[in-house]
């Protein structure tokens, strides 16, 4: 949820917001209160976490880090943690924590709310338009959505480069409708990406930074809007031939007005001190800035492609990446790789009641996907501290697999 927020804090504030034991962070939280009647009942962890193998030589550290890391989580009320990690031909996947109410164990190909890694996939939707010669990146927006000027009333006119890179001043509309709205409300109440675009339209628009990047998921509406314009065809049904199918991610889908997809963990927010399921949360059905539903799995396969030129030609996957000197490029983020000196590439998911990190070498021979079920916390515009912890695990478990060398085996 770290909507308003400039996407640039994450990065500096995860680098050093690093942490191996999450109890030490989040000792003392919990699920808050018994829920009403009409409240959903939270999960109760019975199950021990699940791995793909026993630990096995250098790699017991990685993995020790992630478990230790994911039990933390769990002791301090999260219902879910699921993670996939690639070294080399080497894969390990872990599921601590349950699903559901019902209290079925999670596994690590169920799926989660990826929220906000939505946006790597509409990129690079936009990125093909670019690439068929249907839009130019460097002409203004609205000579593919004109509409947009009588919505948002920009100050000045912005490429659709600018909207990729979170760099238009774009107010976000999730702080307005926090603000509009009642929170149960908010996050039950389905809008159109128009509706939503009018919603931002009500606050002031941001000073550009010197860097420019002012991060804002109307953004990601907009491109969205335009990418159906161009395709003539819905969003979902879009990203579906674009990404989805292309790669088999047959646990990847836009959440749409129908029932919550089996074997999805439950993520829950508190609203008046009671916790609320936000597992199909009307508010991101259909968006083109946080609507997505995969698996960790999925997500490893996508970035992986990705950064390899499997769904874009190399120069095109050269104007998604950052300059050297940036954290922000079209629709990824940027870390640093200590093995090579390098970055990794992949994106950062933070919405009520989930958080989720993906991000892979440049080669793709190192990726590690992670999601949790937060530990119930009340709605807020702020980013939730667990995504930043998230994030610096990450990128230090990938920084730590140069020692693993190559033919270690993470399992039997």
């Amino acid at each position: 949820m770290a909507v308003a927020q400039e996407a640039g804090s994450w990065i500096r504030a995860a680098r050093v917001a690093f942490v191996v034991v999450a109890s030490m962070v989040l000792g003392g939280c919990t699920f808050g209160p018994v829920p009403g009647p009409t409240e959903p009942a939270l999960p109760t962890s019975t199950s021990p976490p699940t791995a793909s193998g026993p630990p096995s030589g250098p790699a017991r550290d990685v993995r020790a880090q992630l478990e230790q890391y994911s039990q933390g989580l769990i002791d301090a009320g999260a219902p879910a943690v699921l993670v996939e990690l690639h070294i080399g031909a080497e894969v390990w996947t872990h599921a601590a924590g349950v699903r559901n109410p019902a209290g079925e164990a999670a596994r690590a190909a169920d799926a989660v709310h990826v929220g906000h890694i939505t946006q790597s996939l509409v990129a690079v939707s936009v990125l093909k338009l670019a690439g068929e010669g249907r839009l130019s990146l460097d002409e203004p927006a609205s000579t593919y959505l004109p509409e947009l000027q009588s919505l948002l009333h920009q100050p000045e006119p912005f490429t659709v480069r600018r909207l990729l890179g979170h760099t238009t001043g774009m107010p976000d509309y999730y702080a307005a409708l926090l603000h509009s709205l009642p929170p149960r409300q908010a996050l039950a109440t389905r809008m159109s990406p128009e509706n939503m675009l009018a919603v931002a339209a009500t606050l002031p628009w941001h000073k550009r930074s010197a860097q420019g990047l002012s991060y804002s998921n109307s953004n990601y509406l907009a491109l969205g809007l335009i990418v159906e314009r161009l395709r003539g065809l819905p969003l979902a049904d879009v990203l579906r031939a674009d990404v989805v199918q292309p790669l088999g991610l047959g646990s990847t889908r836009l959440t749409d007005g129908g029932p919550v997809p089996e074997g999805m963990v439950h993520g829950y927010a508190l609203i008046d001190s009671e916790p609320v399921d936000t597992t199909h949360a009307a508010l991101h059905r259909g968006s083109g800035a946080t609507g997505l539903v995969s698996t960790v799995g999925d997500l490893n396969t996508f970035f992986d492609a990705l950064v390899n030129g499997r769904l874009l030609g190399r120069d095109l996957v050269g104007e998604m990446l950052a300059p050297v000197y940036a954290e922000y490029g079209l629709g990824l983020y940027q870390w640093n790789d200590a093995c090579t000196n390098g970055f990794y590439n992949g994106y950062v998911g933070d919405v009520p009641g989930y958080g989720t990190v993906a991000m892979a070498s440049a080669d793709g021979s190192r990726r590690l996907a992670l999601a949790v079920a937060y530990p119930p916390s009340p709605l807020s515009n702020d980013t939730n501290a667990i995504a930043l912890e998230m994030t610096g695990l990450a990128e230090e478990v990938l920084n730590g697999s140069c020692r693993l060398g190559g033919g270690v085996s993470f399992g039997e």
